[in-house]
């Protein structure tokens, strides 16, 4: 299925795309989209990963990270995202996150975390890091460019091979 900003990747392939400022826009619509269904269930939600640093290649997939009071309220969330074509995407675990994946070919992926905990500001403070420091940036794209061939089909072995980078990022703005 076509889209107007280029998303669409399979569950295990890894595969970078160049930037599209249109990632914002597709960011804030589907945003929008579950604020609607959710309402006050939602206390924020913020653009992560890739798709949100201007100039960086990305898998072409939209990170939603959608702050809630607590993980516990997934059992009442999870039928409404899957009204809106989401699915459990639990298996490719992140600590603390509560996955789900939008499309066969994902175009999204919401990440719920309880707001302001200790799982919702690193991966903030990493992309924040990344959009203020163009070196940093170019560090990763060339990490993400030799990941994708390491590991074209092995999206957990993709990240875990981009720890250690995280980890130092996040070190280094403590």
């Amino acid at each position: 299925m076509s889209n107007p900003y280029g998303l669409g990747l399979g569950q295990e392939e890894n595969r970078l795309a160049a930037y599209q400022p249109g990632w914002a826009e597709a960011f804030a619509q589907e945003a929008a989209r579950i604020r609607a269904a959710l309402g006050d269930r939602v206390l924020a939600i913020e653009h992560y990963g890739s798709t949100s640093i201007p100039g960086l290649p990305a898998k072409p997939i939209i990170d939603l990270l959608i702050g809630v009071r607590d993980l516990d309220e997934i059992k009442d969330i999870a039928p409404v995202m899957f009204a809106l074509g989401y699915d459990d995407h639990t298996r490719n675990v992140v600590p603390g996150h509560y996955i789900m994946g939008l499309g066969e070919q994902r175009t999204h992926h919401a990440h719920f975390v309880a707001f302001e905990s200790n799982h919702w500001w690193p991966p903030l403070n990493f992309r924040d890091r990344l959009r203020a420091d163009a070196a940093l940036r170019d560090e990763y794209e060339a990490l993400k460019r030799r990941l994708v061939i390491d590991y074209p089909n092995d999206r957990a072995a993709y990240t875990e091979a981009k720890s250690a980078f995280v980890e130092r990022v996040l070190a280094q703005a403590a």
